[in-house]
C-alpha cells in the first residue's frame, strides 16, 4: 500500500480527493469511497470495542463532484446492548451522502446453528507481482467459463457470480484502513456482481446496505450472489460476503435502471 495513491488527502478538516477516488460512472467519487468515508467517521464514535458495526447503510443523494468533502457523525442513542450512529458527506454546504448504523454487543453464542445457504467460494487469487495504481481496488470475478467464450465481463453471464475483493490502497493518507472500512469499501461492489445480466450492467445503484455479524479478518473480503430480482426499472440485489474463515455478512443494494451504461469496470477478469 505504500506506494499506491490514496483516495483522499486531509487538509484543515476537508479531505481532498485524489483522481483514483472517481467512480465507474463518471468523473464523480465513486459509491464505495463514500461509503468508507462514513464508515471511518462513524466508528471514530463507537462507545467500545465489544460493539459490532451489525449494519451500515449508504444513500448516495447526488453525484458528488471531485472535490473536498467535509464529513460528520452523530450518535442518536447508545443502550447496554446497541449504539445508533448517523453519518454525512458534505459538499458546497449540500448534504451528498449519509449514512445510517447500528453496531450491536456480542454477547454469548447459542449452541444450535440456523440453516443458512451452502456456497463455496472459489481459490484465492494469485497475486500481481504489483497492483495496478490505476485501478481503484483489486477485484478478481469469477462466473463465465473463459472456455465458453463470449464477451464482456465475466460477471457478463447467466448464471453464478463470485468475487475476491482487495483494497490496495488507503483511504485517507497515511491512516491504515481499518476492518470496517475495509468492509464498507467492498461492498459497493454487491451492485455490480449482483446486477450484471448477459447483455451487460443495466442498472445504476442508489444505495447500499452492509450486515456484518463480525469483522474481516485479513485483507480478502469474499462475494457470492445470491439474488437479482428488478421489475419496470427498479432492481434490488443481494449478496453473501465472506473473508478466508467464513461467513461474515451480506450486502443488499437497490438500482434503477441506466439505459446509457458507460462504467469502467474494476477488472475484466
Amino acid at each position: 500500500m505504500a506506494n499506491m495513491t490514496p483516495y483522499f488527502v486531509p487538509d484543515v478538516d476537508a479531505l481532498v480527493p485524489n483522481t483514483i477516488a472517481q467512480g465507474g460512472w463518471g468523473p464523480t467519487l465513486g459509491g464505495h469511497v463514500l461509503g468508507g468515508l462514513l464508515a471511518r467517521e462513524i466508528d471514530s464514535l463507537r462507545a467500545d470495542l465489544d460493539l459490532v458495526p451489525a449494519r451500515l447503510t449508504v444513500d448516495m443523494l447526488r453525484r458528488v463532484a471531485t472535490a473536498p468533502v467535509r464529513v460528520h457523525a452523530n450518535v442518536l442513542r447508545v443502550g447496554g446492548r446497541m449504539q445508533a450512529i448517523d453519518g454525512e458527506i458534505i459538499q458546497n454546504d449540500e448534504v451528498v451522502a449519509r449514512a445510517s448504523a447500528l453496531y450491536l454487543r456480542r454477547s454469548d453464542q447459542p449452541g444450535e446453528r440456523a440453516w443458512s445457504t451452502p456456497i463455496e467460494l472459489p481459490p484465492l487469487p494469485v497475486e500481481p507481482a504489483e497492483f495496478d495504481d490505476a485501478m481503484p481496488m483489486f477485484v478478481k470475478p469469477y462466473g463465465r467459463d473463459p472456455a465458453a467464450g463470449g464477451q464482456g465481463m465475466v460477471w457478463q453471464h447467466d448464471g453464478p457470480r463470485y468475487g475476491w475483493v482487495r483494497e490496495v490502497r488507503e483511504l485517507v493518507a497515511g491512516e491504515k484502513n481499518s476492518p470496517f472500512v475495509q468492509a464498507a469499501l467492498a461492498v459497493d461492489v454487491t451492485a455490480s456482481l449482483t446486477g450484471f445480466s448477459t447483455s451487460g450492467l443495466g442498472f445504476i445503484n442508489a444505495d447500499y446496505t452492509l450486515t456484518l455479524c463480525r469483522l474481516p479478518e485479513g485483507p480478502y473480503i469474499g462475494m457470492a450472489s445470491l439474488a437479482h430480482y428488478s421489475d419496470a426499472g427498479l432492481a434490488t440485489g443481494t449478496a453473501s460476503l465472506f473473508d478466508t474463515r467464513g461467513p461474515i455478512g451480506t450486502g443488499v443494494t437497490t438500482a434503477i435502471a441506466n439505459p446509457h451504461f458507460g462504467a469502467r469496470t474494476f477488472v475484466r477478469g
